[in-house]
C-alpha cells in the first residue's frame, strides 16, 4: 500500500472512531455555540470599557480559537494516551505505518472536524451582532486553520506522550490551553494586560492565528494585505515544527 493509501485508510479509521464517540461529537459542536450564546449573547458589550468592550466582530477569532485550540489537544492527546494504554503503538510498530503518517491522518481528521466547528461559528456570530467582513480574502480563513491545527495536533501528541493517563492529558491540555486562550489577542485585548507581558503574546502561536483571522473578517482591519499575510508566514513556520515534534513524540512502543 502507497503512503498515501496508508494515510487514507487511517484517517478513514480515526474518523469513525470519532463518530462512534456520540458525547465527543456532540460537545465538539456544542462548546462553541454555548459560548457564543453566553459571552456574544447574553453578556454582549458593557459600556464603558473592560472585557468585551470592542465591537462584537472583533471577537470571532476568540470563539475560532476555542475550536482550533481545544478540540487538536484533546483529541491528539487522547489518542496516543489510549494508544499508549492498548499497546497500539508497539502493534503499529510492526506495520508500514509510521508515526508521521499516523498523525498526519489524526491531523487531517482534526482539521476536517474544526473547519465544520468553525463554519458553525462563524454563521453563529450575526447572533452577537456581529458583522463579518466578506471578501476573497476569506479564503485566507482555511490555511490559517490548518495551520493552527498542525501545531496544536504536535503539541497535543507530546501530551499524550508525557501525561501518564487520559485524564493525565486533559488536565494537561486545559492547564496549557486555557492562558493561552486568554493571552493571545482573543478575547482580552492588549491594552488591558500588563505592559511587559504584551511582548510575550507573540510567542504563542494562537496569537498569529487571531491576528490572521481578524485581518480578514473584522472590517477595520480588512484590505491591509501585510496583516495576513504574516501571520500566515509565521504559522506556516511553526506547523512543520510542531508537527515534527508531535511525530518524534509518538512512542514506537508502549
Amino acid at each position: 500500500m502507497s503512503r498515501t493509501g496508508r494515510v487514507r485508510s487511517e484517517a478513514v479509521a480515526a474518523t469513525r472512531s470519532f463518530l462512534r464517540r456520540r458525547t465527543a461529537v456532540f460537545f465538539t459542536f456544542f462548546f462553541p455555540f454555548l459560548l457564543i450564546v453566553i459571552f456574544g449573547v447574553l453578556v454582549g458589550t458593557p459600556a464603558g470599557g473592560g472585557l468585551f468592550a470592542e465591537p462584537p466582530g472583533y471577537y470571532l477569532p476568540g470563539y475560532l480559537a476555542v475550536v482550533v485550540l481545544f478540540t487538536p489537544l484533546s483529541r491528539v492527546g487522547s489518542e496516543v494516551a489510549r494508544g499508549r494504554e492498548g499497546n497500539r503503538f508497539e502493534k503499529l510498530a510492526t506495520t508500514p505505518l509510521s508515526r508521521a503518517e499516523w498523525l498526519l491522518a489524526q491531523t487531517l481528521v482534526n482539521t476536517a472536524v474544526v473547519g465544520l466547528a468553525a463554519l458553525l461559528v462563524v454563521a453563529l456570530m450575526p447572533l452577537t451582532g456581529a458583522t463579518v467582513a466578506v471578501g476573497s480574502g476569506l479564503v485566507a480563513l482555511v490555511p490559517l486553520v490548518a495551520l493552527a491545527v498542525a501545531v496544536f495536533c504536535g503539541v497535543g501528541a507530546v501530551l499524550g506522550r508525557v501525561a501518564d493517563s487520559q485524564d493525565g492529558v486533559i488536565a494537561a491540555a486545559n492547564g496549557i490551553a486555557l492562558p493561552l486562550l486568554f493571552l493571545s489577542e482573543t478575547f482580552v485585548t492588549p491594552e488591558l494586560l500588563p505592559a511587559w507581558l504584551v511582548p510575550a503574546l507573540s510567542l504563542s502561536p494562537l496569537t498569529w492565528f487571531a491576528r490572521g483571522v481578524r485581518a480578514v473578517t473584522y472590517a477595520p482591519l480588512t484590505g491591509e494585505p501585510a496583516a495576513v499575510l504574516v501571520p500566515l508566514a509565521v504559522l506556516a513556520v511553526l506547523a512543520p515544527v510542531g508537527f515534527a515534534a508531535g511525530a518524534v513524540a509518538i512512542p514506537r512502543t508502549d
